[in-house]
């Protein structure tokens, strides 16, 4: 087992990190330096006993030490085995670094994370960031990850070629993981470990809006498109249904006010979809998706339909609104699930 540890601005704390793992464990270790002022360098150089320390010349961010890292490690340690990630505050114990690495060798094709609880004094922001992080995980993979940002995280260093071509190159870097294992059916295995936050967390590099901002973005795209796709349909609509003759029976307005302005708003959705949120390559895609737009548009159609007989027809705009509201989350499901699937072999994997 190989430690990668990322470090910008670190102090004693994690001199501490590293004799403690020499002193408990036989695993080497590789540092990166991302861009740490000059007062940082002697704590480097006495670290070079201990281990292997790269240098960024700037702050690169901390996904991109750690890949620099990976590279390292996939080119001068054996493929079959395994790496972990530890940070350099000092919040990941020894016990629980070990316990990761035990768990990694019991599944060594997961992405085994030490998953911290947030019990006792936990500062307020980190304890309601994670919260609302593992909540937009969960509604945007359907996976359930209790701790989405932390950092101590094990794999297989076979799969390195593929994480270090992952998007992020600083904190969103590993939420990007997460979402990868969830497309790619890669198991992620949770171990619970201690929740360490010393001093308030104030060593801490984490930038709430700008890097929440990098971790909410996929999801928070997909919402822009529906969104978009929502309006341009909504106006289309209604168009269509100022235009249409007063003598055609309700249930032949609401077709035509919903099948042509679906069609063109569908094909707006998928086309920003495939190549905004998902990020998918595959042209068998559209089909999957012509199969699920007929389903949702037949379950947009009924339920237009049925607002439309509640309502009335003079609030038409609200029927369509109350629809979406219902075929909205039936939509990113999916589309998740069966138009922009995953699957292990398209990276090469067993």
């Amino acid at each position: 087992m190989v430690v990668v540890i990322p470090a910008y601005q670190p102090d004693e704390k994690l001199k501490k990190v590293v004799l403690e793992l020499k002193d408990k464990t036989d695993f080497p270790i590789v540092i990166v330096d991302d861009g740490s002022s000059a007062s940082c360098q002697p704590l480097f150089s006495e670290l070079e006993a201990h281990a292997v320390v790269l240098h960024h010349e700037v702050n690169c961010g901390k996904g991109r030490a750690m890949k620099t890292a990976f590279n390292y490690v996939h080119n001068n340690f054996p493929h079959d085995d395994g790496l972990i990630t530890v940070d350099a505050d000092g919040q990941h114990l020894i016990g629980d670094i070990i316990s990761v690495a035990r768990e990694w060798t019991e599944n060594p094709d997961a992405l085994v994370t030490g998953s911290r609880r947030f019990t006792g004094e936990v500062p307020f922001k980190s304890r309601a960031g994670n919260a609302i992080t593992r909540a937009v995980f969960a509604v945007a993979t359907g996976k359930k990850v209790y701790d989405t940002q932390t950092g101590l995280r094990a794999f297989k260093i076979s799969l390195i070629p593929t994480m270090v071509e992952l998007k992020g190159e600083r904190y969103e870097y590993e939420i990007t993981q997460l979402l990868h294992c969830t497309r790619y059916k890669i198991p992620i295995v949770e171990v619970p470990i201690e929740t360490v936050y010393i001093k308030g967390n104030e060593s801490s590099h984490f930038h709430a809006f700008r890097d929440s901002w990098r971790i909410y973005k996929i999801i928070l795209m997909f919402i822009s498109s529906s969104l978009l796709s929502f309006l341009l349909e909504l106006i289309l609509a209604n168009i269509i249904n100022l235009i249409a003759l007063p003598a055609l029976d309700p249930s032949m307005r609401v077709l035509l006010s919903t099948a042509v302005p679906r069609v063109l708003s569908s094909i707006f959705n998928y086309l920003f979809n495939r190549k905004l949120v998902f990020e998918s390559n595959d042209k068998a895609s559209f089909l999957r998706f012509i199969i699920v737009a007929s389903f949702v548009y037949f379950l947009h159609y009924g339920l237009t339909l049925l607002f439309d007989y509640l309502f009335g027809h003079s609030l038409f705009w609200l029927c369509m609104i109350c629809a979406q509201l219902i075929s909205y989350p039936v939509t990113f499901v999916l589309q998740r699930k069966f138009v922009y699937k995953y699957r292990r072999k398209d990276l090469g994997h067993d």
